[in-house]
């Protein structure tokens, strides 16, 4: 036995010649009884199963080896249902039931191919597109071996990328183990510790949580790993990649060594492959796909325009009015074009909310709940909702802004045409996004090499989107009948992070703004402007004057008047005022005006001279100047 420098498990040597390793393989096979260790099987294996009752299985390990298996799923696809149950795949009947209830009754290919697999303990790295119930796939093999009701220690542990897929994992799982009361803790950051430690303290058999909110209660103490038997990295090429990683070994370093590892994602590509061996002991590679299918699911369909910055607001007005549009994804690559997007949208009659990662947990929430309840029916979000969301009844996704990859285009597009259904998926392509397209185009093979110039007028536009001819950039205010984002709820997390006060409000977010954060719509001029409210900040003043302004004004304190004062007597001083400096000479006199300031509320205040006149600073060449306005000064104070 030697150590894995890299994640400080405890595995066997890797052999160096093809009869050491199969006496490995034959030693792990006969000690988890597991017939296919070390394989790797497609969904390819499913064309000839009605006439077959085996299915074949490739060696990851070099040389290639056949191994032949019971067949898991005589008839399934990639993307829709097997004609075998749950429960003929050996699924518990509390399982079956719960599942049942909610109208789940047969397998995906995905679900399928992993489930006599994983349910025998085996290491596993699923693969499958998206859509196609892979949080089942490894949430069944975990309530299979659960033992409820356990010790209140964790016995199986998630690790997601994203909050809200966190809580969307978590929702599943308590779903499918509503019968046996299955307690599935969500851990993720933007809420209080004091719920989540309490729900440890209690006991908890599944916890799902993000990387770092989970070692955090690691490293207080709160959260015990000891007794996890199984492991399961959802959105595996997220987890394994650079940003995730080193917070992934140390949550692993602190599982058992025997414990089951599964990996699922929609993209697995050859070097996250090769990473997570390290983590794993011989696991079985399974692709549910075809190997002659695109990786895009089939019945979405999809569309590419080369659109210029300036007229993409008024194409997807356009297209957010197509005939038979449900709700719609709509993904940006920054935050700021997010929030942008949405504040158009907004101001164009379209119910509209933007999730991204400025906003606090609260306010991401709300906007999800509203999504899915159909109070808004856009929602413009970055990269941070495009795994694994799973929302019913998405029509269509629109690429604003162009992926940056391959994969990021397949976890966008793969918001819609879920479950066996179909979707349109439609994206932008500025002109300097072109050489990322092509780059896009030849890694998926898709049929979109030269991009058509399209222009909110453009015939094609309204034509390929089925839009009616009469819509505009606006929509109509007979079609305005959504509820709004302002009619869900905010609600209270105790959320943390660092406190911003804007006008005596406080705000717990990354920036402050128009809507839903603490300030009203009508803007900044709303918040109070009490002076005396020691928590806001004002600017302080700059006084640089130079001879008589400045002893002038200096340490003289007057009253404010009220903002809005009138005051009678200001032509009766301007008067006084210019007749006492007639004789002082064109300067003097223009330095000593009479209009009187009055501070309406803004937050510079204004020095007043003790005649009620402002204090104006002069430059003046020579000695006699700055001695007279001294003396000048100097009587006047006096």
């Amino acid at each position: 036995m030697c150590a894995d420098a890299f994640s400080g498990r405890l595995r066997p040597p890797r052999p160096f010649s093809p009869g050491e390793r199969e006496v490995v393989a034959e030693a792990t096979r006969r000690r988890r009884r597991v017939p296919q260790r070390g394989t790797a099987l497609t969904s390819s294996d499913t064309t000839n199963r009605t006439s077959s009752p085996t299915a074949t299985a490739q060696s990851l390990d070099p040389p290639n080896e056949v191994i032949t298996g019971p067949d898991p799923a005589p008839t399934a696809t990639a993307d829709r249902p097997s004609a075998a149950t749950f429960a003929e795949l050996g699924v518990r009947p509390e399982t079956c039931a719960a599942l049942a209830a909610v109208g789940i009754t047969t397998p995906f290919a995905i679900q399928a191919l992993t489930l006599p697999i994983a349910m025998a303990g085996a290491d596993v790295i699923g693969q499958a597109r998206t859509g196609t119930g892979k949080t089942l796939a490894f949430g069944i093999p975990i309530l299979q071996r659960m033992t409820v009701p356990g010790s209140g220690t964790p016995q199986a542990l998630i690790v997601v990328p994203t909050r809200e897929l966190c809580v969307q994992v978590a929702k599943d799982l308590a779903m499918a183990g509503s019968t046996r009361s299955v307690r599935v803790l969500a851990i993720y950051g933007g809420r209080s510790y004091e719920p989540q430690v309490d729900a440890l303290r209690t006991g908890v058999d599944i916890v799902v949580g993000t990387p770092g909110r989970l070692l955090d209660l690691i490293q207080q103490g709160r959260l015990n790993l000891a007794e996890v038997s199984v492991v399961v990295l959802d959105e595996a090429d997220e987890m394994l990649d650079l940003g995730f990683l080193p917070d992934v070994e140390r949550i692993l370093a602190r599982t058992p060594e025997d414990r089951q590892t599964l990996l699922f994602s929609a993209t697995m590509p050859g070097a996250i492959v090769t990473l997570a061996r390290r983590f794993m002991l011989q696991p079985t590679h399974i692709t549910a796909e075809m190997p002659d299918e695109g990786r895009t699911v089939p019945t979405t369909s999809q569309h590419v325009f080369r659109a210029h910055a300036l007229d993409k607001a008024e194409m997807l007005a356009r297209i957010l009015q197509a005939e038979g549009r449900g709700l719609t994804m709509v993904f940006c690559r920054t935050k700021r074009t997010a929030d942008k997007v949405a504040l158009d949208l907004d101001e164009r009659g379209f119910a509209a909310a933007a999730v991204h990662g400025d906003l606090g947990q609260g306010q991401r929430e709300q906007a999800l709940r509203a999504f899915r309840s159909g109070k808004v029916d856009v929602l413009v979000a970055t990269d941070v909702a495009a795994r694994g969301i799973d929302v019913t009844g998405v029509t269509h996704v629109i690429n604003y802004q162009c992926p940056e990859d391959e994969k990021v285009y397949l976890h966008r597009i793969g918001r819609t045409g879920r479950a066996g259904g179909s979707g349109i998926a439609v994206t932008f392509v500025d002109w300097d996004d072109v050489p990322r397209w092509t780059l896009i185009n030849t890694a998926l093979a898709l049929p979109f090499p030269d991009l058509v110039e399209t222009y909110s007028s453009s015939p094609h536009l309204y034509e390929s989107l089925d839009i009616p001819r009469s819509a505009t950039g606006r929509l109509p205010r007979s079609q305005r009948v959504r509820a709004g984002l302002d009619a869900e709820r905010v609600e209270d997390l105790g959320e943390t992070g660092r406190r911003r006060r804007s006008g005596g409000v406080a705000v717990v977010t990354g920036k402050l703004r128009d809507r839903g954060e603490g300030r009203s719509r009508a803007g900044a001029d709303d918040a109070p402007t009490d002076r005396s409210d020691p928590g806001i900040r004002r600017p302080g003043r700059r006084r640089r004057t130079r001879g008589g302004g400045a002893a002038r004004g200096a340490g003289v304190s007057q009253p404010v008047a009220p903002a809005g004062a009138v005051v009678a007597s200001a032509g009766a001083e301007a008067a006084t005022g210019s007749a006492a400096n007639a004789g002082r000479g064109p300067s003097r006199a223009r330095g000593a005006s009479g209009d009187l300031a009055v501070d309406v509320g803004i937050d510079h205040a204004v020095d007043l001279a003790v005649d009620g006149s402002p204090t104006r600073r002069r430059r003046r060449r020579g000695g006699r100047g700055r001695g007279q306005a001294s003396g000048e000064a100097g009587a006047e104070t006096a």
